[in-house]
């Protein structure tokens, strides 16, 4: 075949997540058992223009599966964001003989990947954000454990708010998603939950659901913020203002990001990885690996792009009830 995929080159862009590495030892084990090349691309599409590329063989993915963070790196990149860049950076791949690529990251990665792809060089995208906002896809790379992260922490923090019978505003990353939010939510028993997609920044509905609780006996309030909404600080003096009651905002931050990847992003990510690779061999370009109804599928980057997703009715209206 004329057009067949030769050499792969796997980068990793955008917001690092637990399972990348994980993700990038699927691409390269598999493209070589398949009989490729592959090539890694340092420090994402900045990395690209800057022709930071060195070959990868099952050596260099040894000892990685349970690493956070991406063995290749990742940063943004405004120069890929131009039409000159991204030409630049495909007469760089053709460059190296890279005819095919990988791409592990969010909804960003994967507008780089589309314009890959539109200046003749194959490319999969492989959803890897701590977020859960790919619209197309079930689950995401990093988000079981940034999740799991949150949750050990948010325990923590409910010990000391319990001992000092504060309430607790517990800030958590998902930019404008609340996935992570919610699922804290119901996995720490939180008070209340403030979610980008369902928030009517009605403070008086916090406030009174605190008062409420003292009256009832109960020693602590867990109020989880999602980072869509943000500024806990300024809410927690506003709350302790209006209440009386000593409140504090503990901001979780990039710790989520780090750490070793659970089992389930282990296992997705290396499914994910080698199916991104699977679909190379077989002359895809263009698509994006999605996670559906527990099935490995694909879909057009455009059409994934333009894919809305919201945060499951049942499952807010779950967490407000076993709130109360």
């Amino acid at each position: 075949m004329a057009n067949e995929i030769k050499t792969i080159g796997v980068l990793t862009s955008g917001g690092d997540a637990p399972g990348m590495n994980a993700a990038i030892r699927a691409v390269v084990r598999r493209a070589l058992a398949a009989g490729k090349k592959v090539k890694g691309i340092q420090r994402g599409y900045a990395g690209l223009l800057q022709e930071e590329i060195i070959d990868m063989n099952k050596r260099s993915v040894s000892d990685i599966i349970q690493r956070g963070g991406t063995i290749l790196q990742t940063a943004r990149c405004k120069e890929f964001t131009t039409a000159e860049g991204q030409a630049r950076g495909a007469e760089i791949c053709r460059k190296h003989g890279i005819d095919g690529v990988v791409v592990i990251g969010g909804d960003g990665s994967f507008r780089g990947a589309q314009k890959l792809a539109a200046n003749g060089i194959n490319t999969i995208g492989v959803p890897g954000t701590i977020d859960l906002d790919i619209s197309c896809t079930d689950y995401t790379i990093g988000f079981d454990t940034a999740v799991n992260t949150a949750m050990e922490a948010i325990d923590k923090v409910r010990d000391t708010s319990t001992s000092h019978e504060r309430c607790s505003i517990i800030e958590v990353m998902g930019r404008g998603a609340g996935y992570i939010a919610l699922w804290c939510g119901i996995a720490n028993g939180a008070e209340d939950v403030l979610l980008p997609e369902k928030y009517d920044y009605d403070e008086q509905r916090l406030v009174n659901n605190i008062i409420e609780n003292r009256k009832i006996g109960k020693q602590h309030h867990i109020i989880i913020n999602a980072e869509g909404i943000g500024h806990s600080t300024s809410m927690a003096r506003r709350i302790e203002a209006a209440t009386g009651v000593e409140t504090r905002a503990t901001i979780l931050g990039h710790m989520q990001r780090g750490g070793s990847p659970t089992a389930r992003d282990r296992m997705m990510a290396s499914v994910m990885g080698a199916y991104a690779v699977d679909c190379l061999c077989a002359g895809k370009s263009n698509r994006v690996v999605a996670l559906k109804k527990n099935q490995m599928v694909d879909f057009d980057i455009d059409e994934a792009l333009a894919m809305e997703k919201g945060v499951n009715d049942y499952e807010f209206d779950i967490c407000t009830t076993l709130a109360r």
